[in-house]
């Protein structure tokens, strides 16, 4: 269950880089197909194997995790590294606008020097980063790191990108 423009585009990115197929049901927040599944009336919900998942980070991990893809090994030191990136920039969204550059540097420190965050492969924080980043040009908040911009680019020109902005 998916609103366009929300947190359901990383699902569906997600879902498009992983070859997965998948039934997608656009719905409105609080839409009676929504409650059922998610009394909170928010989207994304994933359905998978008759139980609902909410929220867009846990989907993603869940998603991950399950076809051992976009993400390193549950236990590791890279995985400990990932979920930090994931929390880390998951809570940039939230924070007011004059946090916002000084967040940009930080994150700037913390990317690999390949061309995804965490190094020379796609990951569950690449997919939200890119999700937050357009959600700041959206609300006109300004990138100032040009690393950031030169991989908001990059991300969107991924085919799979291009495949769940269409849908």
């Amino acid at each position: 269950h998916h609103l366009e423009n929300s947190r359901s585009q990383r699902v569906l990115w997600m879902l498009e880089e992983l070859g997965q197929p998948y039934d997608h049901v656009p719905l409105a927040p609080h839409a009676e197909g929504v409650t059922s599944f998610n009394p909170a009336g928010k989207v994304p919900v994933l359905i998978a194997d008759g139980t609902p998942i909410t929220d867009s980070t846990a989907i993603l991990t869940y998603l991950a995790d399950r076809h051992g893809a976009l993400t390193h090994p549950a236990g590791t030191i890279d995985r400990a590294r990932q979920d930090s990136l994931t929390q880390f920039i998951s809570a940039i969204k939230n924070t007011l606008r004059w946090e916002f550059e000084r967040s940009q540097k930080t994150l700037v420190h913390r990317m690999a020097e390949d061309g995804f965050l965490m190094g020379d492969r796609l990951t569950v924080p690449d997919i939200i980063l890119t999700h937050c980043l357009s959600w700041a040009l959206a609300a006109r908040f300004p990138i100032v790191q040009h690393r950031l911009t030169d991989y908001l680019d990059r991300m969107r020109a991924r085919p799979a990108f291009q495949r769940a902005e269409a849908r």
